[in-house]
């Protein structure tokens, strides 16, 4: 008798003396952050990491492009250089460049044998182009490059957008697949402990109560993958949204309303895909108009200014020099037609490319559109198919606790009816992601 109050006093103290320890009771389970299908939107156009690429490979196509600036704009150096030489040439130039010239210099023995003669000279040099056809064409040709980077940019976005719509709609998936089946482990929970009633009173064989057992093991399998997809979708929406995985989050809810699908959107000639191949068939032209412009004469002027002086920093004579320079390369090996030849079947090869994507976009676009139709008549079969199934479930379900149906044909029922919803959510998916993606098809670079 004794015994009990010590059981009592330890029982008491047990939990300070866990509190004392340090541990403490593990956390709750983090809820669901509430998202919107345009909050995931706006979050990937954000931070998105193939969107941040593609804008840095926009600008890095902007860079190239300005340094086709040196067509126009000067180049000017400077130079600084210390030479020593006993050459009975250079010696006497290097004299009269610093303007020291005497007559005593002019002695045959001080020409033909020199001393060590130093100069240090300081060279300022200037080059502008004037007119350089095929520099000019380059130019045309790296802005164009420019615009089809835009293009490329502009239509990641619109793929990550479609991207993150889809997931989106692939979590709302997730979670009607798990409201079905917590419904379906509901109804074989009841018809379990209905079961083990009527076998414990002798109204039902032990069998029936197996058999449901299994249906309830194998339903709460079916519930651990369902919310399984759960996080796996919220992980997938995470990395379009440039955040770390972990988070689940919480949906709108996908509605099965009519749809009826519109013949009005067509395939746009401005789509930004579209768009970037034609303007990378112009930049191939521009390409061999430059070639072309290689074999034309060229026309450029220069100038220096040159201070030369027998000490070391010293600044003492001071010349300039300056000119125009035409050039013209008559003849090179056939470089330039070889070039040109070679460009030439490089943009054919990209007119093709072009008319045959464009083909391919007309006939993916029509193909979407009857997937859109067949999806809406599909949501209209599977509407009919739940309530039926619903239906046979109630009646079987009835006529089990009557002792007049066996337990099997309760359990066919009731699958049967969470196929058929899985079903319908699962139409109701294809009928949203198609929509999607006909505005994806149907964008226009023009906005």
């Amino acid at each position: 008798m004794k015994s009990k109050p010590t059981n009592r006093l330890l029982r008491t103290a047990y939990p300070i003396f866990v509190l004392a320890l340090g541990f403490h009771p593990a956390p709750a389970q983090d809820l669901p952050i509430r998202l919107t299908a345009e909050q995931a939107v706006s979050a990937a156009l954000s931070d998105n990491h193939t969107l941040k690429i593609s804008s840095i490979e926009e600008k890095a196509a902007g860079s190239r492009y300005r340094e086709t600036d040196a067509v126009f704009l000067p180049q000017a150096g400077i130079s600084y250089s210390a030479m020593t030489t006993d050459n009975p040439l250079n010696a006497f130039g290097f004299r009269l460049q610093q303007k020291t010239i005497g007559s005593a210099d002019f002695d045959p023995a001080s020409l033909n044998h020199p001393g060590a003669t130093p100069d240090f000279m300081t060279t300022f040099d200037l080059r502008q182009p004037l007119v350089n056809m095929d520099g000019l064409y380059q130019r045309k040709a790296a802005y164009t490059a420019t615009e089809i980077y835009r293009l490329k940019s502009q239509r990641t976005k619109e793929q990550i957008a479609f991207e993150t719509r889809k997931a989106y709609m692939q979590l709302q998936l997730a979670y009607q697949a798990q409201k079905v089946t917590e419904d379906a482990l509901a109804t074989a929970n009841a018809l379990y402990r209905y079961t083990q009633d009527r076998v414990h009173q002798g109204l039902l064989n032990k069998a029936d109560e197996l058999n449901i057992q299994v249906q309830v093991r194998t339903t709460e399998s079916s519930l651990a993958q369902a919310r399984s997809q759960i996080s796996n979708a919220s992980d997938y929406l995470s990395v379009l949204m440039g955040r770390p995985p972990g988070p689940v989050y919480a949906t709108d809810s996908a509605t099965a309303d009519n749809y009826q699908p519109s013949g009005d959107s067509v395939l746009s000639e401005d789509r930004a895909d579209l768009s970037a191949m034609r303007k990378g068939i112009e930049a191939s032209r521009l390409m061999i108009r430059s070639t072309k412009m290689r074999s034309m004469p060229r026309l450029n002027a220069f100038g220096s200014y040159q201070l030369n002086d027998s000490r070391a920093l010293g600044f003492g004579a001071g010349a300039y020099l300056a000119g125009l320079r035409l050039s013209w390369d008559i003849f090179n090996g056939n470089s330039i037609r070889n070039r040109n030849a070679t460009l030439q079947l490089e943009k054919n090869q990209l007119t093709e490319e072009y008319t045959q994507y464009k083909e391919r976009s007309v006939a993916e676009l029509n193909a979407t559109r009857r997937q859109l139709a067949d999806a809406g008549f599909r949501i209209n079969q599977q509407q009919t198919a739940v309530s039926a199934a619903g239906e046979s479930f109630r009646i079987l379900k009835d006529r089990y606790e009557q002792g007049l149906s066996g337990s099997t044909d309760v359990l066919l029922a009731q699958t049967q009816l969470s196929q058929q919803r899985l079903a319908l959510a699962q139409a109701v998916f294809d009928r949203d992601v198609t929509k999607a993606y006909i505005e994806f098809l149907t964008a226009s670079s023009k906005k």
